[in-house]
């Protein structure tokens, strides 16, 4: 089974159209929506985990941005600023992923994006938020 987490970002004119729908159906896909604000009229913006053969996964992919939905990875969308942050770890220990966590040997905080599922925590808990989750800015609804 192939996953992707996904940031969707769906232009006003097509936030009527079942297009989640469709990769269940036509790609045989199965799909865990964590996030979502979808408007009428407004742009719409999801998080969710996508699964399913790697070549329908792919196929998926390729049918929602043919429709106008613009899709990255969560990866992208999430950084640390390693300027600001001072590997105090507290994120570390709320990330329910380990997306964050600390390397024994240099007792510095990684961050591996790979493994983020957007929820958030590491946000809330930075002393100095080091943690940027750039969809989060964008209305969407926890």
């Amino acid at each position: 089974m192939y996953k992707r987490m996904l940031v969707l970002r769906f232009p006003p004119e097509i936030t009527d159209k079942p297009i989640i729908y469709y990769l269940s159906q036509e790609y045989n896909l199965c799909f865990n929506i964590l996030k979502a604000t979808i408007l009428p009229g407004e742009e719409g913006i999801m998080v969710l985990e996508l699964s399913g053969h790697r070549k329908n996964v792919k196929a998926g992919l390729k049918y929602m941005r043919a429709k106008g939905v613009k899709v990255k990875s969560v990866a992208q969308e999430i950084r640390r600023n390693d300027e600001i942050c001072f590997m105090c770890g507290a994120c570390t220990g709320i990330c329910p992923t380990n997306a964050l966590y600390i390397e024994p040997e240099t007792r510095k905080v990684v961050f591996n994006p790979e493994d983020c599922k957007g929820c958030e925590l590491c946000v809330a808990v930075c002393p100095v938020r080091a943690m940027e989750i750039r969809f989060s800015k964008e209305k969407v609804l926890i």
